[in-house]
């Protein structure tokens, strides 16, 4: 597998207002996603509201993704779960689906030791011959996976990189400078990409390419291509986006701006509910204000 790098998707999933999952525009957004240029695709994470789908229906939605893909792009598909034991069951589950690769979140709620963090990576890896990328999201999850921890698995052959939300600089720059040559660095949130990718990082797992891809992927091009100060001009274009995607909890932002652009309904599943009136007309101007409107 090539080195999973520049704009991933963190891809929503779309329902139909009944509640079902709504494959035709699931297909409709990877269509719009592969035009943009994308680099990979990352669906059932947070962002897909992964914790409120059946097994059935992630498998069926994977399988809407890669064949509309066509291979055309790598698919890292989430699996993560507080139980190490349910991660394993779930690449078993998906064992049968051409994915490049798994985005596996530290275990939330119990709160591991870093020992125990450690020995969950290991055996999720050891599980499978994929690529597996780390997800540190300590706002989520209540955890923190360490520098120290992180170097340490970057060492196992198939943990290929870390999505760091962290937005602890120091300790994504330790990760940077001592983890191995070919692990890489994601950022977590799309406020951060340009002042990671300045301290080496070199991609990003974005919530907000879901609503402007092409912008997402120009901006990791630039940085890319180490040419700041035209990055640096687009990123100030895009942070009233970047801060309107978690004006509420993700991806209930998102959402209103996609069904606003027309792409799908304004569905969510409970826990979470549809976003505000003053969400919605913020995330309105600021799509105004990038022409996606």
């Amino acid at each position: 597998m090539k080195k999973i790098k520049g704009c991933g998707t963190a891809l929503v999933t779309p329902f139909n207002r009944d509640g079902s999952v709504d494959h035709l525009a699931i297909r409709v957004l990877i269509k719009k996603q592969l035009a943009a240029n994308i680099d990979f695709l990352v669906p059932l994470g947070t962002t897909g509201e992964a914790a409120c789908l059946n097994n059935e229906e992630k498998i069926a939605i994977l399988k809407t993704i890669v064949a509309e893909v066509k291979g055309k792009v790598p698919i890292i598909a989430g699996i993560g779960s507080n139980s190490t034991q349910t991660v394993i069951e779930n690449i078993d589950l998906l064992k049968n689906i051409p994915l490049d690769g798994f985005l596996v979140v530290t275990p939330y709620y119990n709160k591991p030791t870093q020992k125990g963090l450690y020995e969950h990576f290991s055996a999720v890896a050891k599980a499978t011959t994929k690529s597996i990328i780390l997800y540190n999201v300590p706002g989520r999850t209540a955890v923190n996976l360490s520098a120290e921890t992180t170097i340490k698995l970057a060492a196992l052959d198939n943990i290929v990189a870390t999505k760091e939300a962290s937005s602890n600089f120091s300790q994504i720059s330790e990760i940077i400078q001592k983890a191995p040559r070919n692990f890489c660095v994601l950022s977590g949130n799309d406020s951060e990409v340009l002042p990671l990718y300045a301290l080496g990082a070199e991609g990003v797992i974005s919530v907000a390419s879901n609503l402007a891809p092409e912008k997402m992927v120009k901006l990791t091009n630039l940085l890319l291509n180490n040419n700041f100060p035209a990055a640096r001009k687009l990123h100030h274009e895009l942070s009233e986006l970047f801060s309107h995607c978690f004006l509420e909890t993700n991806p209930i932002p998102v959402k209103i701006g996609l069904h606003k652009m027309g792409s799908i309904a304004n569905s969510l599943r409970l826990p979470l509910e549809s976003a505000t009136a003053k969400t919605t007309k913020l995330m309105e101007a600021a799509l105004r204000k990038l022409k996606l409107l």
